[in-house]
């Protein structure tokens, strides 16, 4: 399994070209379908696939949080992606997938991995409808294998919001508003955790706010805000105040579509800010080479607001991240 992943670091390179690899894993044949489902998660998130160490048991913990290990001296907690999902499997939970984003790290119990598969984002499908309501939003997109697999990627922000306090209220009451509805962020995110987080920032903010579920649709609906615009004579930048995209989502990309609207004139004057879970420097760098104007972290509410604050011109005394 070192093997698997000793290249770790070196598949950053893919990012900007629509394409990503996946990890493919295993959750145990459900008793109620006897089925067996492929999942994968993107490789980005992966810092290491090992067998499932010691678990310390702690209280007080939802369900499918099994504890925490330790990892070279760090705390990390661990989850059960079966009980989380709810899938009735009798089999043991050896390895463990250990994912590092947004500066944290956490360990998520399966099965097994199969392997690594490289493919374009464009192969990713934003899942049914049915789909999407029947599991909660926790599968974002789905793909199909030459052997005739479907393959369901797993979000594992919304995984996260609900075994720890990332979408907590609390953390809304330090954004300071803006009263600004004369602006309007356009945002796209496949997940619906973090396009909730979102959403509950603008209100907070004041500023109205547009969503899509990834750079496809919001290109789209660019689009035709770029046509509306030029048929009543106005910039499109009178429109949208600002673009605000996650990396990672089906169709089309994060760094695909910063590159369709910094190359294309009718956008000009739009800033695009980068926010995700994908909080490496690496990551930010290739955003920045693409013609991101800034790169905010998920899940930090009162920063992303200080941000889209600044960019919109009301103040905030939050310095760009630097490349």
């Amino acid at each position: 399994m070192s093997e698997l992943l000793k290249n770790i670091d070196a598949r950053t390179k893919l990012a900007g070209t629509n394409k990503l690899e996946i990890l493919l894993f295993f959750l145990g044949v459900d008793q109620r379908t006897g089925r067996r489902e492929t999942y994968g998660i993107n490789v980005f998130k992966v810092r290491e696939v090992m067998r499932t160490p010691a678990i310390t048991a702690a209280p007080e913990m939802p369900s499918s949080v099994e504890g925490m290990v330790s990892l070279r001296g760090a705390l990390v907690p661990v989850i059960d992606l079966a009980k989380y999902s709810g899938i009735s499997a009798d089999t043991p939970r050896e390895i463990m997938i250990v994912t590092e984003y947004n500066g944290h790290t956490q360990g998520f119990l399966v099965e097994g991995v199969d392997t690594i598969l490289r493919l374009d984002w464009s192969k990713m499908r934003v899942p049914p409808e049915m789909l999407t309501v029947q599991t909660g939003g926790l599968v974002t997109a789905v793909t199909e294998l030459e052997d005739g697999r479907l393959v369901m990627m797993m979000d594992v922000e919304k995984v996260l919001s609900e075994t720890t306090n990332i979408d907590n209220d609390l953390i809304f009451k330090s954004v300071v508003p803006v009263d600004r509805p004369d602006c309007t962020v356009f945002y796209c995110d496949d997940s619906s955790v973090a396009r909730k987080q979102i959403e509950r920032t603008l209100e907070a903010m004041g500023v109205k706010g547009v969503a899509a579920v990834n750079g496809r649709k919001m290109w789209d609906e660019l689009e035709k805000v770029a046509t509306y615009a030029q048929s009543i004579g106005k910039p499109v930048s009178s429109i949208v105040s600002l673009v605000l995209t996650d990396i990672e989502m089906p169709e089309m990309d994060g760094y695909i579509l910063t590159k369709r609207l910094k190359s294309d004139p009718r956008f000009n004057g739009v800033a695009v800010v980068m926010h995700s879970s994908l909080s490496g420097m690496s990551n930010q760098q290739l955003g920045l080479s693409v013609g991101v104007d800034e790169y905010v972290p998920k899940f930090e509410p009162q920063r992303l607001s200080e941000t889209l604050a600044r960019r919109l011109g009301v103040g905030g005394s939050l310095e760009p991240v630097a490349a």
